[in-house]
């Protein structure tokens, strides 16, 4: 039904204009209840924050044994960053009736319509134009998942004409694997950073700096340890 029916582009194109259909409006409450709103989006193995007082406490998520996360940190953030103490430290002024800070809030009027229109082509002129460009995805995002952010560069690739210069590898950071990694004519780069979310230096910072670093120095991802 997702495939065939409707998909998330067009879901997002009737949801912004107002015009859901009930065939799309049917399908996304399947998906919905398939993937279950228990499961973070932005990082697909990662506990959920839970509104009690238990889940304040650190929590260790299954797949990432060994690393204490706070599940909790965004609202804790929000909490900290609404202290009068710590916007009169960062010079921040609630202005415009705005009472609150908030993450995405609605100050901003951005046009949504705009979501639909792909960015794909910039990134194709700044590798025309000769400037190195780095295309990166965590491998536990499902909202922009690895394997569109994978097939958006290789058609780009192969629309400007460039070859493989460095083949679909690993690449360490550290003695661990760091991700997946491939170069297009040395000016157009794709990598994965392994166990990153959506915000991949939030989740991953050691392996991202790792990666930052490669690609500002101009140097290749590092392929062993």
């Amino acid at each position: 039904m997702f495939t065939s029916y409707c998909n998330y582009s067009r879901y997002v194109s009737e949801y912004y204009r107002g015009s859901m259909s009930s065939m799309c409006s049917k399908v996304m409450s399947q998906v919905s209840t398939e993937t279950t709103r228990f499961v973070d989006k932005y990082d697909v193995t990662l506990d959920v924050c839970i509104p009690s007082v238990l889940s304040q406490s650190k929590v260790v998520s299954p797949n990432q044994v060994g690393e204490s996360v706070d599940v909790c940190v965004e609202d804790e953030t929000v909490s900290y960053l609404n202290r009068r103490d710590v916007q009169a430290a960062l010079h921040a002024r609630l202005i415009g009736g705005v009472r609150e800070w908030t993450v995405c809030s609605n100050v901003l009027d951005y046009e949504l319509l705009d979501v639909e229109k792909p960015t794909i082509n910039i990134v194709g002129s700044l590798v025309k134009a000769g400037v190195p460009v780095l295309v990166y995805s965590g491998d536990q995002d499902s909202v922009i998942p690895l394997t569109g952010s994978r097939t958006l560069v290789s058609r780009l690739a192969k629309r400007l004409g460039l070859r493989t210069s460095v083949p679909y590898r690993v690449w360490f950071a550290g003695q661990q694997v760091g991700g997946w990694t491939q170069v297009y004519g040395n000016v157009l780069s794709f990598a994965t950073v392994r166990g990153a979310s959506h915000e991949v230096p939030f989740s991953q910072p050691e392996r991202s700096l790792v990666l930052f670093k490669a690609f500002l120095d101009g140097h290749p991802l590092p392929e062993e340890f």
